[in-house]
Parts: C-alpha cells; sequence; structure tokens
C-alpha cells in the first residue's frame, strides 16, 4: 500500500523539479506564437505587407498547428515525452528563426503555417506528460501553476519585443524585427536540447526521486488509469469521435475564444480613452497580472474539493460577464476593472478545464484526446479574434464585438453543467447495477 507520505513527497519533487523547466518552455512557446504582432510594427512596411495580407498570415499558424496536433501526440504516446517534446522545441525554434528571412507575404505564410506544424502538440503534450508524473487530486494546481506562464509572457513579452526592435535595429545589417524573430527562437532550441537533459519518460528513470517515491507515484497513476478502464474508458478511435470529449472542445473553444479577445483588443479598448502608447501599454497589462494570481488558488481550490465542474463553469460566466462590461464601460477605471475580473474569469477556467479530459481518458487515447480538444480550441484563437473584426467590420463597434464573443463563454459554462448532471446520472445508474 502506498504511503500517503511518501506520495506527497514524491510529487513535491515531481513539482519542485519539473515545474519550472515547463514554465519556460510554455513561457518561450506562447511568445514565438504571438511575437509576429510585434514584429508587424516594423515589418509589414519594409515586406509591404497590408492589414489583410497580415491577418491572413498571422491566421495561417493556426491552421498548421490544428492539422497536425493530434498525429503529434499520438507519436508523444509512441515515442516517448522527452524524446518528442525536445523534437517539437527544436524544429519551432529553427522555424521561426527562419522568419527572420522572409521576403514578403507568401514565404512568411509558409513559414508561419511550418511553424504551426512545428509547434503542434506541444502544449496537449506537456499536459499529456504530466498526467504520467502528477495524481489526478493534484492536477488543478498542477497545470495551473504551468499555464501561469500565459499571462506572464503577456505581461513581459510585450517589453521584452519592444526592447529588441529598438535597440537592435540595423545591428549587423538586420532590421529590428529580425533580431525579433531571431533573439526569441532562439532559447527554444536550447531549452529543446535541454529537454533530453532534465525530462524523463516515467518516473521510475528520475535519478532525483527514491525507488518508493517512483513507485508511489507509478502505482497511484496506475491504479487511477485501472478505474478509468473499468468505469468504461475508451479507445483511440472512441476518443476522436467521444461525444463527452466532442463537448469538452466546444467548451474550450469558448473559454479560448475569450481569451484570445481579451488578448488581442483590450490595448485598443484601452487607446479608446486617450491614452499613450506607453501609458496603454502599461494599463492593459494590468488584467494579465490579475489573472496570473488567480490560476494556482483556484486550481487548489478545485482539488481541495475534488470538484471540477463549477470550478469550470463558474469562472467561464464570470469571465462573459466582466467581457461585457468591460466593453461598454465609459469610464477607464470602471472599464478596467470589469477587463480585469474577465480575466480573473477566464484564467480560473483555463487550467482547471483540462483536469475533465484527463479524468476521462488514458493511454493513447488520452493523447489523442487531449490533442483535438486543444486543436478545436485553438481554432476559437483564430475565429474569436477573427469574429470581432469582421463583426467591426459589419458596422458594430469594438465593444458590442467583443461582447458578442462572449456569448461563447457562456455557452462553455452551460455545457459544462450539463456534461456535470450527464455524468453524475451515470454514476447513479452504475451504482443500481446489481
Amino acid at each position: 500500500m502506498t504511503s500517503p507520505g511518501i506520495l506527497q513527497q514524491a510529487s513535491r519533487k515531481v513539482r519542485r523539479r519539473l515545474l519550472p523547466f515547463l514554465i519556460v518552455c510554455y513561457f518561450i512557446s506562447y511568445l514565438d506564437r504571438v511575437n509576429i504582432g510585434f514584429a508587424a510594427l516594423t515589418m509589414n512596411a519594409d515586406l509591404g505587407i497590408g492589414p489583410e495580407a497580415f491577418g491572413f498570415v498571422a491566421g495561417i499558424f493556426f491552421l498548421g498547428y490544428c492539422l497536425f496536433e493530434v498525429p503529434s501526440n499520438i507519436a508523444l504516446a509512441r515515442f516517448g515525452a522527452r524524446l518528442w517534446i525536445a523534437r517539437i522545441m527544436i524544429t519551432w525554434g529553427l522555424v521561426s528563426m527562419a522568419m527572420a528571412f522572409v521576403t514578403g507575404p507568401v514565404s512568411l505564410a509558409v513559414t508561419r503555417f511550418l511553424l504551426g506544424a512545428a509547434e503542434a502538440g506541444f502544449f496537449p503534450g506537456i499536459i499529456y506528460y504530466l498526467t504520467r508524473w502528477v495524481p489526478a487530486g493534484e492536477r488543478a494546481a498542477t497545470v495551473s501553476a504551468f499555464m501561469a506562464a500565459v499571462p506572464v509572457s503577456a505581461l513581459i513579452g510585450a517589453q521584452v519585443s519592444g526592447f529588441i526592435l529598438d535597440a537592435f535595429a540595423d545591428v549587423g545589417g538586420l532590421k529590428g524585427w529580425q533580431w525579433l524573430f531571431i533573439l526569441e527562437a532562439a532559447p527554444a532550441v536550447l531549452l529543446g536540447l535541454a529537454a533530453l537533459v532534465v525530462l524523463k519518460d516515467e518516473p521510475k528513470d528520475a535519478p532525483w526521486l527514491t525507488r518508493e517515491e517512483a513507485n508511489a507515484l507509478t502505482s497511484t497513476i496506475a491504479a487511477e488509469d485501472s478505474a478509468r478502464k473499468n468505469a468504461g474508458d475508451i479507445t483511440l478511435r472512441q476518443a476522436l469521435t467521444e461525444p463527452r470529449v466532442l463537448a469538452l472542445s466546444l467548451v474550450y473553444f469558448g473559454i479560448v475564444a475569450g481569451l484570445y479577445s481579451l488578448t488581442f483588443w483590450t490595448p485598443q479598448i484601452v487607446k479608446a480613452f486617450g491614452l499613450s502608447n506607453t501609458a496603454t501599454g502599461l494599463i492593459a497589462a494590468l488584467p494579465f497580472l490579475a489573472g496570473a494570481l488567480v490560476m494556482y488558488p483556484w486550481g487548489r481550490s478545485s482539488d481541495r474539493r475534488a470538484e471540477r465542474i463549477w470550478h469550470v463553469a463558474l469562472p467561464s460566466f464570470v469571465g462573459a460577464a466582466g467581457l461585457i462590461a468591460g466593453t461598454f464601460a465609459t469610464q477607464p477605471a470602471w472599464a478596467m476593472a470589469a477587463l480585469t475580473v474577465a480575466a480573473l474569469g477566464i484564467f480560473a477556467a483555463l487550467p482547471t478545464f483540462w483536469t475533465l479530459p484527463t479524468a476521462l481518458l488514458s493511454g493513447t487515447a488520452a493523447a489523442a484526446g487531449i490533442a483535438l480538444i486543444n486543436s478545436i480550441g485553438n481554432i476559437g484563437g483564430f475565429a474569436g479574434p477573427y469574429a470581432v473584426g469582421w463583426l467591426k467590420g459589419a458596422g458594430l463597434d469594438t465593444a458590442s464585438a467583443v461582447a458578442a464573443i462572449s456569448a461563447l463563454m457562456v455557452l462553455s459554462g452551460v455545457v459544462v453543467l450539463g456534461a456535470g448532471r450527464a455524468q453524475a446520472r451515470r454514476a447513479a445508474s452504475a451504482s443500481q447495477l446489481p
């Protein structure tokens, strides 16, 4: 029988040894994904890229990302997380560096597509990897700490990118935006090489765990996998068509659409109050700071109460309400307060959501199902902001357009509650069987 003390000691070591490295990797991943927005400040004029062409090349990343997401995670389950995550990071770093040498919209679009294909599988691969190291009762807090890299990246990335654009302009005959791609991609290659040393595929391979600690983790996670199988685990083929997986994909779609709408449009909402660019950047970062601070405590709350449904649904509703209130507020203070509430809801829901698919799936089905959910969710990352732009083009102002997108987050909360009731009915029926 596994000693609770040994298990807790092993879990603490896992968080201390693996989480800091994974958080830094995810920080660089998110930065390399969105830094084209900063590069565009000078790159578009240099390459003759208009707004419509830029929108296409920025969005085509998600096409490559979504097409290769599921195959990449299946490969991870087959070849091992250590090797495959290192491969992902090295290839995306090299492709991102190559963006420094594009000559126009076509070559930029090709490299953006390849960047999405190269990065595909990284985030869901990490989520799957954590299911091999972290018991189910601790996953919400662990994933929350990992995903705090997103708001932190939004806080720091803008300052770093702006500095590179100005400080490295025309250094060595290269433009500032070229140095931006090179310098921000280099860490991905170095971290990929480091992953071969830092990451281990299974607890038994970790030299920093005692044999008792490794056995405690392995036996606990194996027992959880066995319980899922006894409760009706699903196959790889079923995972890609299972209604519950598709429902969770819809939930994540709404949350991510809210996230990217907040990310892309908050600066414009703040700028509309007549602030300078510098002041706009500083103030627009405040909601993300609040979001970073709430993620871990909310995840801990979910783990402590062993409750997932309301810990996803409630912040989804709060995030939607904050977006609506923030975009319609007429006073800067009220607008920022509401957008901060929106960030609190979005960033609380985001990591806690991932406890749902990891509780449903195991094995290769988990790798594929998690990748499918993340793939569909990231379509929301493209569709949400694009829909805001389309609605603005149709005559709505920014506030009305962003508020319309918030309906997707309301839908996420409703679907989660519906799924929770359905799960409760299945459990009640099972308990009544002879």
